[in-house]
């Protein structure tokens, strides 16, 4: 069976940096942090009162109020995106078979600001009153589900749930259903919203979050050998993904062409990721033979550099095994120094990240790193872009997401040539 090639036609995102994908691209190349104090919720007696929150942010800006109501953010997230890739995929609905159209969206956590209202709201002296739509409201795959009843798509439909591969797993399972023919267009990408009192005090209790409250822009600094922890940041983005063909046929626009994507699992810990980034290394060399790449083909890698002591380390020690002198021609950048970590929805931000890169042959930059800030355990002979993008040729460029419980999933875009 021949396997038919996957393009990439329309992007959308809501991000820290920006509610569109050009604003929020434009922070990334520019270098802003998207971090800042809480104000979702009183964090003053939490030992991290800081993440990157969506700015200026009102559903009822992109929807009525009764769909609103039906969703929690994490979801309105997903729906806002999503319009945003359909719009600029430029598709005529009318003419689509919307049996061929799928929706594969992801969160790692799901509805959790739902879930904290609901229960925080629950009086035990008076009887279980729940909202009727609070079940609909917390479930991870309802974002897939809103999108699909929005456009009427009736193509594969469903979550994928890995926490912070999330996305990226969502990526791969469309790349694998188009070109295997199993549908035309997916849309594929990821939806968080975890700055709830739950999420930072959960995160909290971990030590996973940095605590550095005195100066929030600065928190998140990956490769840094002051880094202490990750940001939690919220959003989500979109892929239009579609089988060549039918793109061409259409006379779209297309961004890049996904090469090939990687899974993994460190099968190690819990949480921490293998010291000597085994699993890190599996899932690249995995992503490369899916797509019948040579390290030597990728020329920018979009870590999922944490700012965590360990995983930065892990991560590093997995290129160089991969790519060995290879390695020192690369560009590497964490765009969670900007964005912060979207948890499930960073795959589907970075992917997009990654797809722009190689469509404007622009890296975006690891920002926050200071001149003798450097981690004797890392090497800086590496080009890790720090504070400033750079413009260099990208071929191709390969995106990485490691998650909880050892997940680990990789995908592939490369420049789009007939």
């Amino acid at each position: 069976m021949e396997l038919k090639r996957v393009v990439v036609t329309g992007l959308g995102a809501i991000t820290p940096l920006g509610n569109t994908m050009p604003e929020t691209w434009d922070g990334l190349v520019r270098g802003v942090s998207g971090a800042g104090p809480v104000t979702q919720f009183n964090a003053a007696r939490f030992k991290t009162r800081f993440a990157c929150e969506v700015k200026a942010f009102d559903p009822l800006q992109y929807m009525d109020r009764k769909e609103a109501r039906k969703c929690d953010r994490y979801a309105h997230f997903a729906l806002i995106a999503a319009h945003e890739a359909v719009v600029d995929a430029g598709m005529d609905l009318e003419k689509e078979d919307k049996d061929r159209i799928g929706v594969i969206f992801a969160a790692g956590i799901g509805g959790i600001h739902s879930f904290e209202d609901e229960v925080r709201d629950y009086d035990e002296t008076v009887g279980p009153k729940f909202n009727p739509f609070f079940i609909p409201k917390i479930i991870a795959d309802i974002a897939a589900g809103h999108i699909s009843m929005r456009y009427g798509f009736r193509g594969p439909n469903f979550a994928t749930v890995s926490a912070c591969a999330s996305s990226t797993n969502a990526i791969s399972d469309a790349f694998n259903y188009i070109r295997l023919g199993k549908a035309s267009v997916i849309l594929a990408g990821g939806a968080e919203a975890a700055i709830a009192v739950v999420g930072v005090g959960g995160f909290n209790a971990m030590n996973a979050l940095s605590t550095r409250n005195d100066s929030p822009e600065t928190a998140s600094r990956p490769f840094s050998a002051s880094r202490d922890g990750f940001v939690m940041g919220e959003g989500g983005a979109c892929l239009i993904m579609e089988e060549l063909e039918h793109a061409l046929a259409r006379g779209a626009k297309i961004y890049a062409e996904v090469a090939g994507t990687g899974l993994s699992a460190d099968a190690y810990h819990l949480t921490a990721t293998h010291p000597d980034g085994l699993g890190a290394k599996l899932v690249m060399l995995n992503a490369l033979d899916d797509a019948g790449m040579k390290p030597g083909e990728i020329d920018y890698i979009n870590v999922h550099g944490t700012s965590t002591p360990v995983g930065d380390i892990s991560e590093v020690k997995a290129i160089l095994s991969v790519f060995g002198e290879q390695a020192y021609r690369l560009n590497i950048s964490s765009t969670k120094s900007m964005t912060g970590h979207l948890l499930g929805a960073a795959g589907a931000v970075e992917a997009a990240a990654s797809i722009l890169a190689v469509k404007h042959d622009v890296i975006p930059p690891t920002i926050n790193h200071a001149d003798g800030d450097d981690d004797r355990e890392i090497d800086y002979r590496l080009n890790f872009t720090f504070n400033t993008a750079q413009q260099r040729e990208v071929r191709a460029a390969l995106s990485n997401t490691f998650g909880f419980g050892g997940h680990n999933a990789s995908v592939i875009v490369k420049k789009f040539e007939k």
